[in-house]
């Protein structure tokens, strides 16, 4: 996808972006940015420039924080995201859902397929979403494939959370949000989650607030 010709090249404004020391600023629902999908990252940047991209990339998902992090909700329309998980949670919220660490990892033209037919819901929010979550049901296992950022092939399968973070960034990767996906009755915000919503599964949100969960 080329970029529009009143935009600088990819390069140069990655550049600019990483200019400024710290975390970057992440854009927020409403950006153009987060619906227009992505370029299939071939070189665009060198390596020393992606490796900088990275580098800043996992600062402001670990600043933020959050456990992912695609490159469009930094501005970069490029097939780019982070990943990393601690899975600081207890343990019985753990086992519902599904939940191990995961170790940070770079997405690079990404795309993932379901494996079987399970699916799992659960509240998920959004960095580029601030202050909302929803209950959200995706797929419970995913092949993911792809590169890494050395453009070494991905080809792996990713069960509970996990599954559920890396279909989350690569949809970004194709201009989808979680809300597209979400059963919009549920929509809290984290006050109501925390207050409400707190259980290991959302049957009890479901049943309060009039939506169905899968099979």
């Amino acid at each position: 996808m080329a970029s529009p010709p009143d935009r600088a090249p990819l390069a140069e404004r990655v550049e600019e972006l990483l200019a400024t020391d710290g975390p970057l600023p992440i854009v927020a629902a409403g950006d153009p940015v987060l619906r227009r999908g992505t370029e299939r990252f071939d070189g665009q940047l060198d390596p020393a420039l992606l490796a900088r991209f990275v580098e800043a990339l996992r600062l402001t998902m670990h600043a933020a924080p959050g456990v992912g992090l695609a490159a469009p909700q930094v501005g970069v329309e490029l097939r780019i995201a982070v990943i990393e998980d601690p899975a600081p949670v207890p343990e019985e919220i753990a086992v519902a859902r599904g939940r191990v660490p995961q170790p940070f990892r770079v997405l690079v033209n990404a795309a993932y397929e379901p494996v079987g037919t399970a699916r799992a819901a659960f509240f998920e929010g959004c960095l580029s979403v601030p202050g909302y979550q929803a209950v959200v049901a995706r797929h419970a296992e995913v092949r993911l494939t792809g590169e890494d950022e050395h453009g070494r092939p991905l080809d792996e399968v990713f069960t509970g959370w996990p599954a559920r973070i890396v279909q989350h960034e690569t949809d970004h990767l194709d201009g989808v949000l979680y809300l597209d996906r979400a059963e919009l009755r549920s929509l809290s915000s984290h006050q109501a989650a925390a207050e409400y919503w707190t259980q290991t599964t959302a049957e009890r949100a479901a049943a309060a607030l009039g939506f169905t969960l899968p099979e």
